[in-house]
């Protein structure tokens, strides 16, 4: 039996979440950081503080800590090989947060996190080949492909935001070399630039007043008014569908997944993101694809990184992986958002 707790920490392209979870993954704890515009050693500070404060929080004995970080990730070698977002290049990541918080460290990608906890008791749960996209700052991707993570020859596999949907679209960004990267399309930043020029080119709309008003025009506030009827908003939004699900045509005509899970923060948005995303899929895929892949929502929203790298550190403590959902058990009854502890043993899986 699984007794105490592990720390799941999500670090993101401009916030970390790090999390108190028990064996049955259920979150008893939160702490919330900003990771955007901090240099490493910031970054590096703001991160121990944050485990920290969850350690703080855990029941019972904490056992070690599970990290998703947005890099290139030597699983080997426990390092951040490169980071688009963050100051992470080759950086002893595995090492240097063991020294600094004394406990076992566990390291991967944080969209193969995210995926990992998607298809143990989310949305993905029970599939043998599924997809996960990742809509934050950046776009991270997830890969299971016949019933085991996909994590290629170096541990880096799964860059599916920096596939190039349109050559002729807009730079990645600082640390990508490509233009029209389905990262520079279809994510949060995305979705706020899409938002700003809408904002100017429709003054009277929400969007437009909103700017005029000083407010910052941001991906969240596109989705809050998308969600209150706004034109200008739901376009926006509805732009960045439409290229999500060109991306995903291509990833359907190469993986031929049962599922494709779109979680982060701009899953938000809804269907006003999602239903563009289908009917893209459907047009560009190659039949029948289109008709037959899913696109749902993650089961645990933004929050999938965060359960994923905790069920990272439980599998690193008790080999053998995750159970999956047994026959006839809701997914939802496991990684409740809180309530008192209780003990699983983790097995089963290829992760």
């Amino acid at each position: 039996m699984a007794a105490g707790s592990v720390i799941g920490v999500d670090l993101g392209g401009t916030k970390l979440l790090a999390g108190a979870l028990d064996g049955e993954l259920n979150v008893h704890h939160r702490a919330h950081r900003t990771a955007r515009g901090l240099e490493q050693a910031a970054l590096l500070e703001a991160i121990v503080d944050a485990v920290g404060e969850a350690v703080g929080a855990a029941h019972g004995h904490v056992h070690g800590v599970g990290f998703g970080i947005p890099s290139l990730v030597d699983r080997a070698r426990g390092t951040s090989a490169h980071s688009v977002h963050l100051p992470l290049h080759d950086v002893p990541f595995r090492e240097v947060m063991a020294e600094r918080l004394g406990l076992p460290v566990w390291l991967d990608n944080d969209a193969t996190a995210a995926m990992l906890a998607e298809w143990r008791l989310g949305a993905a749960a029970g599939a043998r080949h599924a997809v996960l996209l990742t809509l934050g700052t950046g776009i991270g991707g997830g890969l299971v492909v016949e019933g085991a993570l996909v994590r290629g020859a170096r541990g880096m596999a799964g860059e599916l935001g920096h596939v190039v949907v349109d050559p002729a679209g807009p730079p990645c960004g600082l640390g990508c070399p490509n233009r029209g990267c389905l990262e520079a399309l279809a994510s949060g930043t995305a979705l706020a630039r899409e938002a700003l020029a809408l904002a100017s080119e429709y003054p009277r709309s929400a969007l437009g007043r909103a700017l005029a008003a000083g407010e910052e025009v941001t991906g969240a506030l596109a989705t809050q008014l998308a969600h209150e009827g706004d034109p200008a908003a739901v376009e926006a939004v509805g732009r960045i569908g439409r290229w999500l699900g060109v991306g995903i045509a291509g990833l359907a005509n190469t993986f031929d997944p049962e599922v494709v899970v779109v979680g982060g923060g701009v899953v938000a948005a809804g269907d006003h993101l999602l239903t563009p995303a289908r009917e893209a899929l459907a047009r560009h895929a190659l039949p029948p694809l289109g008709d037959l892949v899913r696109v749902v929502p993650a089961r645990f929203g933004a929050e999938s990184g965060m359960v994923g790298a905790a069920a990272l550190a439980w599998e690193g403590l008790l080999p053998g992986g995750v159970a999956p959902p047994a026959a006839g058990e809701d997914p939802a009854a496991r990684a409740r958002p809180a309530g008192p502890p209780s003990t699983a043993l983790f097995r089963g899986g290829r992760a």
